[in-house]
């Protein structure tokens, strides 16, 4: 009897022993993650002049079709009575969760790049709405812009002169920094509260060049104020300023161009990309904004290939 309880007491006791020995080997030999997570952005669907491809609702079965890992809203393709009902609202994250995607980003609009106070007040409130909106979807990220001066005639236009636009007369960038930085320190209570990051994306405006989103995300420090890193918005030393952004980065979009772009076409060099957010650590969201001219049917299955082979690890 003694034996066999002297052997019961030291079994018992070596389990912990062992139980550590068997998680210390397991961390020892656990696996990279395999790449980093690819999403569909809506906007590769809808792009603002397919009405068939609006429905959010129907941009969420087709992500879950092709394969991706989740799916990126557009703003845009809320219809405002969409906006105001909560049961509209709340059935795309019903949606999306039965489709096993979680809805991981929120692509928004807002202009703070105007010397009217009024004006930038109404952005301002109307970005904290979106960021309550993210919290109703529980989306933890939303991209953001600086706005633009609209001194072009045209989108176009805008575009032919590479984003570039002169400042309204009597103003320069170096006032129009301040209204932006002003104007977004007023959304971060709102954006902590509810859990949601801002991402400043390389667009137009202050934020055509690294330097002009970097000076405004480094003046706010504050970690509900990061980057969305757009592969396809830098028209100058591409990969130096993406380069520049990287370690800010908390959410990425990747432009493919399949059949031509309708204002521009770039050549991505993805793998190089990837190993420089790899770089830095990026484990987060990729995802895909098609804006070439092929259709979609063939043109997102080749941009998610393209988007695995590259960011896989």
């Amino acid at each position: 009897m003694m034996n066999r309880r002297k052997f019961l007491q030291s079994s018992i006791a070596a389990i912990p022993l062992a139980g550590v020995a068997t998680l210390s080997n397991a961390a020892a030999h656990k696996p990279a993650r395999p790449s980093n997570p690819i999403a569909l952005s809506t906007y590769s669907l809808w792009r603002f002049h397919n009405d068939k491809l609006r429905d959010l609702h129907k941009c969420i079965d087709i992500a879950s079709d092709y394969g991706f890992d989740g799916v990126e809203l557009l703003l845009y393709q809320f219809e405002q009575n969409d906006l105001l009902s909560n049961s509209y609202v709340q059935s795309l994250k019903r949606h999306a969760f039965r489709q096993g995607l979680p809805l991981c980003a929120l692509s928004t609009h807002q202009g703070f790049v105007t010397p009217d106070r009024e004006k930038r007040q109404r952005n301002v409130d109307l970005t904290i709405g979106q960021i309550e909106l993210c919290a109703r979807l529980g989306i933890p990220t939303m991209r953001v812009n600086t706005g633009r001066w609209g001194t072009s005639g045209s989108f176009d236009e805008l575009m032919a002169n590479k984003g570039i636009e002169p400042p309204l007369e009597g103003y320069s960038e170096e006032d129009a920094f301040p209204w932006v930085i002003e104007a977004f320190e007023k959304c971060l209570p709102s954006a902590e509260k509810h859990g949601v990051v801002m991402g400043l994306e390389n667009h137009w405006g202050l934020g055509l060049t690294a330097k002009g989103v970097l000076r405004i995300v480094n003046a706010i420090d504050s970690p509900w104020m990061r980057v969305t890193l757009d592969t396809g918005n830098f028209l100058e030393r591409r990969y130096e300023q993406l380069e520049e952004m990287a370690a800010h980065a908390f959410f990425v979009q990747a432009k493919t161009y399949y059949g031509g772009g309708q204002w521009y076409e770039l050549d991505i060099d993805y793998p190089r990309i990837a190993k420089m957010l790899h770089a830095h650590d990026y484990r987060g969201w990729v995802s895909l904004e098609f804006e070439g001219m092929e259709d979609y049917k063939t043109a997102i299955p080749k941009s998610l290939a393209r988007l695995r082979d590259a960011f896989g690890y």
